[in-house]
C-alpha cells in the first residue's frame, strides 16, 4: 500500500509579509499572486472587505491549482466603520495617520483556507484594536520618510518604528497586525490535512 503524498502549500499573496511570518511554521509553500479587484464594495463593513478578500484570494490561486491547500488572507484597517486599506503614496498616508492618532483603529485580518479537489474551505477572523498616540504632524512626516510604510494598511507598520506611534495593542493572536495570524493559520492548516511539527527533523 502507497502512502498519498502530502498536498501542495501555497500562499495566494505577494506580501513579504505574509511570506515571511508562514515560513516561520517551517512548513514548505509556493507563492503565487491572486491578482483579484480589490475595491470595496458600496457599503461593506470593514471585517466583511477583508473576509471576502481573503476567500476571493485563495479561490483565484485554487482555481489555476486544485490539488493544492491554498491560503488567502487580507487586512483591512476598520476607523469607526470606514475601511482604510494600502496608502499607495505619502499624501494618503499622512491622511490616514491624521484621521487616526488619538483614536482607536480595529485591524480586521482575514484568513481563508481553501482546496477545492478535497472540498475543503474555511475562514477566520482576527481583530486586532490598536490605539494610536495623539501624533502630531512632525511626529507623522518623520515616520513615513524614515519607513515609508505605503504598502501597508493603515500606514503603519507595528513590527518596526511603528510601534512608536502607538500606544497599546489588543490580540489574541500576535501576528494577525503584521498580516497573517499565524495561530489561526495552524488551526485551519491542520483541519485541512497539513501536517505542523510532525516532518521537522
Amino acid at each position: 500500500m502507497t502512502s498519498t503524498p502530502p498536498r501542495k502549500l501555497i500562499l495566494g499573496s505577494t506580501s513579504v509579509y505574509r511570506r515571511e511570518l508562514l515560513a516561520r511554521l517551517r512548513v514548505p509553500f509556493t507563492v503565487e499572486s491572486p491578482q483579484v479587484d480589490e475595491t470595496p464594495q458600496t457599503g461593506e463593513r470593514p471585517s466583511h472587505l477583508a473576509q471576502r478578500l481573503a476567500l476571493t484570494k485563495a479561490l483565484a490561486v485554487a482555481a489555476r491549482f486544485p490539488g493544492a491547500v491554498v491560503i488567502g488572507s487580507d487586512q483591512v484597517a476598520d476607523l469607526g466603520g470606514t475601511p482604510l486599506g494600502k496608502p499607495g503614496t505619502h499624501e494618503r498616508a499622512v491622511q490616514q495617520l491624521q484621521k487616526m492618532r488619538g483614536r482607536t483603529v480595529i485591524f480586521q485580518t482575514a484568513l481563508a483556507v481553501v482546496c477545492l479537489d478535497s472540498g475543503f474551505s474555511q475562514q477566520a477572523l482576527a481583530p486586532v484594536k490598536v490605539k494610536f498616540r495623539d501624533l502630531t504632524d512632525t511626529e507623522i512626516e518623520a515616520y513615513l520618510r524614515t519607513e515609508q510604510p505605503y504598502d501597508c494598511a493603515g500606514s503603519a507598520k507595528s513590527e518596526g518604528l511603528g510601534i512608536a506611534l502607538l500606544d497599546s495593542i489588543e490580540s489574541d493572536d500576535p501576528t494577525a497586525l503584521v498580516g497573517l495570524p499565524l495561530i489561526r493559520t495552524c488551526t485551519l492548516l491542520r483541519a485541512a490535512g497539513i501536517s505542523l511539527l510532525g516532518n521537522i527533523a
